[in-house]
């Protein structure tokens, strides 16, 4: 995840938790994984594309997309293990307790004194994960995916920052508020706050996007492209109109390609990539928006909030279970056996310190239930895939042509490997491989011998 994702994903404590949410919202390519224990980059050079498969790469590409990626594979692991590191050291060194002792010396009102520990505790987790964050923009700029200078780099960087301690304080303002209001069944207070604040997030994400990119209407640059698409949207029945179809300046920081449909209500609209225009045809286009429009008319978001919702309760429940042990367990070396005794009963957790531990609970939590979190997601893209391969039949003279297309150009734009580890699709992809889309889509033809498919008689 890089450094603006990872600082809009912190906008909050609850908004963190999204992670146990499919992400269907912006439905994007799934960075190419790898093996550890495929040969080296070197060792690949000469082999030659499986021609039994749908989606390969020639020997070059082939040997950067292993290469590639196993560095990322290494930055995931290593990114979310750093993230909790910091936590437990912020906890363990006592920085916490002194960040705590600082800011009461800052105000007399509590509301102020909490926004602004909360804002520095947001502002040093996402610095500490610069320096990863601006070598796997390196990485990136390395191997041609990435054309994005420095200065715009950083940039982006400050705005996911400012965004971060903006809006992600306010909002651990809120949770810190519920452990101290209830301070035996906050985590029932922190769920029923942290529902509708995942639904507003899925709201106002389109809000938040110009900020970091510059959007225009597709039907300026691409007006042709419009009318395809609005074939699809009256075959498929989403409301989504000409003047919300929208083409994102992406060329200016990536030769990527991507398609996506975000928001919801009023807020929805389709974004395609200048990179994704210009460089496939139409029909692969087509299915792309095919596909994001079966996650509206299948109701994923709906059905991924609600599983979200019933998970979170649980996990809320488990989480201050395990902060509540850590308190306890720990809470004289961390400096916070001095609030064990609180006269209001709420105990160490409802200090400003003592929330880094529930921020412990809740990361760790998040790290150990990402595979369940991903398998959830890759069986939802999956039925996406058949609904947008449907979608185009009848638009398109050959929709498996067509979605197989799509799915290599895809893969090679992001250099994705062609045989990932089972192991790593597993625990890090939340799309399916490209590989096992391109088989998919090679093979389903349910109108073949007169049949008919799963979401479209005809």
């Amino acid at each position: 995840m890089t450094f603006a994702r990872r600082g809009l994903f912190s906008l909050g404590f609850a908004l963190l938790l999204w992670v146990f949410i499919s992400p269907v919202a912006v439905s994007q390519p799934s960075p190419n994984r790898t093996d550890p224990k495929q040969p080296a980059p070197a060792q690949s050079i000469g082999v030659q594309p499986d021609p039994q498969q749908a989606y390969s790469l020639p020997p070059e590409k082939l040997a950067k997309a292993i290469a590639l990626g196993r560095i990322r594979n290494i930055l995931d692991i290593v990114g979310s293990l750093w993230g909790l590191a910091m936590l437990w050291l912020l906890l363990a060194t006592r920085a916490a307790a002194g960040l705590d002792r600082w800011s009461e010396r800052l105000s007399r009102r509590r509301w102020v004194r909490d926004l602004v520990f909360f804002a520095a505790l947001l502002s040093i987790l996402t610095l500490a994960g610069l320096p990863l964050d601006l070598y796997s923009h390196y990485v990136s700029r390395s191997y041609g995916i990435s054309v994005q200078g420095l200065a715009g780099w950083f940039g982006d960087q400050a705005k996911a920052l400012g965004l971060s301690a903006l809006i992600g304080s306010p909002v651990m303002l809120l949770f810190s508020w519920i452990v101290r209001r209830w301070p035996r069944r906050y985590w029932l207070g922190a769920w029923v706050a942290a529902v509708p604040l995942m639904v507003l997030g899925t709201v106002v994400s389109p809000l938040l996007e110009p900020i970091f990119n510059q959007y225009e209407p597709l039907a300026q640059h691409n007006a042709a492209l419009v009318a395809q698409l609005q074939k699809v949207v009256i075959r498929t029945g989403t409301n989504i109109p000409a003047n919300r179809m929208f083409l994102m300046k992406a060329s200016t920081k990536t030769n990527g390609l991507n398609a996506y449909v975000s928001g919801m209500g009023a807020t929805r609209r389709i974004v395609v990539w200048d990179t994704t225009a210009g460089r496939i045809p139409s029909d692969e286009i087509l299915f792309i928006f095919g596909h994001e429009s079966g996650h509206a008319v299948l109701h994923h978001i709906a059905k991924g909030m609600t599983a979200g919702a019933i998970a979170l309760f649980f996990v809320f429940w488990a989480c201050a279970g395990f902060a509540g042990w850590l308190a306890h367990r720990f809470g004289h070396g961390w400096g916070l056996q001095s609030q064990l005794q609180r006269q209001d009963g709420a105990g160490p957790l409802a200090t400003r310190a003592g929330f880094v531990v529930l921020l412990f609970a809740i990361s760790a939590a998040g790290f150990l239930l990402e595979p369940v979190s991903n398998t959830v997601s890759r069986y939802i893209e999956h039925e996406a895939d058949i609904y947008g391969q449907e979608a185009i039949h009848g638009l398109v003279p050959d929709p498996q042509k067509t979605a197989v297309a799509a799915f290599n150009a895809l893969g090679e734009a992001w250099l994705e490997d062609p045989a990932p580890s089972p192991f790593i699709e597993f625990w890090e992809y939340n799309h399916p491989s490209a590989q096992t889309r391109a088989n998919f889509a090679a093979h389903y033809d349910p109108w073949a011998n007169g049949g008919q498919g799963r979401f479209f008689s005809k």
